[in-house]
């Protein structure tokens, strides 16, 4: 062996032993998911001049869908789709979800009274399963009535452990007085990957366009955004008003 090959030889012995525990952390990804519980994202579109009639049976017959599992919020969507609806359910375990979902195939009242009736009304059906982030709680909306904005992030691939920060405190930025109020804030587990989304309430539409002019010239929040932008391959946004019977309302 020549002078060199032994060298490389026992540099690569003498390596120290930390540079596997950084080779692990390098494939990190992340803070992980401590708990089971998850939630649902649902969108339905519906047949235009089926809107109404949709709303109304929903409205009257949503008790029976309810009766099974928890219903966190349900939305007619106002801007950035037309004829849809959001709504988030929660879920302790994917067994819970599978039984729920069992048990409303097996409900003939939810089957005859709803289903049979909604599904003609609907062009298409999308679900997501989603976590909330770890920095991040479920809240209400400081008051009844109001609007509320999904805004939802395509982040490049890689990772919270490469754009979590920077989106954390991008959004935490707004969350603050004088802003928006922050209802939650999830990242998708099935559905597209590196999504993420924050659920925002304002008191109005109008508010809301207050909301973003004044975020457009603070320099705190313009700053956090930049950061956060330089992960972001697209945004889309939905203004969506509470149905009657959506718990947050």
């Amino acid at each position: 062996m020549s002078k060199l090959g032994a060298l490389l030889r026992s540099a690569v012995l003498l390596r120290p032993a930390a540079s596997t525990s950084q080779a692990r952390a390098c494939l990190h990804t992340g803070p992980q998911q401590e708990h089971k519980t998850f939630y649902e994202f649902r969108t339905y579109s519906i047949h235009p001049h089926q809107n109404a009639a949709f709303l109304k049976l929903t409205n009257e017959k949503i008790h029976l869908r309810t009766a099974h599992s928890e219903l966190i919020g349900y939305w007619s969507v106002e801007y950035g789709g037309l004829n849809q609806v959001f709504h988030i359910w929660k879920y302790d375990s994917y067994s819970q979800r599978a039984a729920v979902r069992a048990a409303l195939a097996q409900d003939p009242t939810w089957i005859s009274e709803y289903i049979s009736k909604a599904l003609p009304m609907l062009t298409s059906q999308d679900n997501e399963v989603t976590y909330l982030v770890p920095w991040s709680r479920l809240q209400k909306p400081p008051k009844e009535g109001g609007v509320y904005e999904l805004a939802s992030y395509q982040m490049r691939p890689g990772g919270p452990a490469v754009w979590g920060h920077a989106f954390q405190a991008a959004v935490c930025a707004r969350d603050a007085p004088g802003y928006g109020k922050l209802l939650g804030a999830f990242h998708s587990e099935f559905g597209a990957q590196n999504q993420v989304h924050a659920l925002w309430w304002y008191e109005s539409a109008d508010h809301r366009a207050e909301v973003r002019h004044k975020a457009h010239n603070d320099a705190r929040v313009v700053a956090a955004v930049r950061n956060s932008v330089t992960h972001l391959d697209t945004q889309r946004n939905r203004l969506m008003h509470p149905c009657l019977f959506s718990p947050l309302n």
